[in-house]
């Protein structure tokens, strides 16, 4: 089956012009495979820690510290008025320089995060910002006799944030929050800036050494394509699923 497809691929090359390097190249393909794990890697990483960001800041922002509210609401003003591409280069170029380097089992000089764990750091304060702000408006929507209600059951603080007011909020801001976990998935082609081999930096590659750019950009395309329509397609499952009368419409 593979290598019939490998033979249409390089028979449509030869027949039409259009070189599809990436189907019948085993090479090609190799780093358009790679690329893609990377994506993923970049995706998953990104959209969990942001999630957690998003999670602790609303809840920090919402407590009686004034200091921590100042922090979180500092934190969100930062990430959220700057680039994402700005703020890569500030943690990789800005940050990775003051950072200690360390040694790597053949003596060379190694820094001590790689340019993937910056980018996955930078990535996920980033969309962490909008998420403390999509999850403080959901906290706002749950109706304060409900904390009342918890409190009066004995519930601490965090323990009502936790197993109440956090998934009432959930399915109230659940189609913002989708947004910007889609828009993050997107965003992560910005890593090419700084050298992660991402999709982008390997389709990047092979149109370069096989001069053939517009087939890899369709290549591209159809590939963001099916992974945003299946991020929204396991979103939508997840906001049905935790959809309660009341709530989240």
């Amino acid at each position: 089956m593979i290598a019939t497809i490998q033979a249409w691929f390089q028979q449509l090359y030869e027949t039409t012009g259009f070189n599809f390097t990436v189907f019948y190249d085993p090479y090609d393909w190799d780093r358009y495979v790679a690329g893609l794990r990377m994506t993923l890697l970049l995706g998953i990483s990104t959209i969990l820690a942001s999630l957690v960001i998003g999670a602790v800041g609303a809840l920090l922002q919402s407590g009686p510290s004034r200091v921590l509210r100042a922090l979180v609401n500092g934190f969100v003003v930062v990430f959220r008025n700057t680039p994402p591409l700005v703020q890569i280069f500030f943690f990789y170029f800005g940050l990775g320089t003051l950072l200690p380097d360390i040694r790597s089992a053949d003596g060379l000089r190694a820094p001590i995060l790689t340019n993937v764990q910056w980018a996955i750091i930078s990535l996920s304060l980033f969309a962490g910002a909008f998420n403390v702000e999509i999850f403080r408006s959901g906290i706002e929507a749950v109706p304060r006799t409900t904390i009342e209600a918890a409190e009066a059951l004995g519930y601490t603080r965090f323990k009502a944030y936790r197993h109440i007011v956090l998934p009432l909020a959930l399915r109230v801001c659940l189609p913002a929050l989708n947004n910007n976990l889609i828009n993050l998935l997107k965003t992560t082609t910005l890593a090419y800036a700084i050298a992660v081999p991402e999709t982008l930096y390997a389709v990047k590659q092979i149109w370069s050494e096989s001069q053939n750019v517009l087939e890899m950009m369709l290549v591209l395309l159809a590939t963001y394509a099916v992974l945003v329509g299946v991020l929204v397609w396991i979103m939508h499952r997840w906001e049905r699923a935790l959809r309660i009368p009341g709530y989240g419409r």
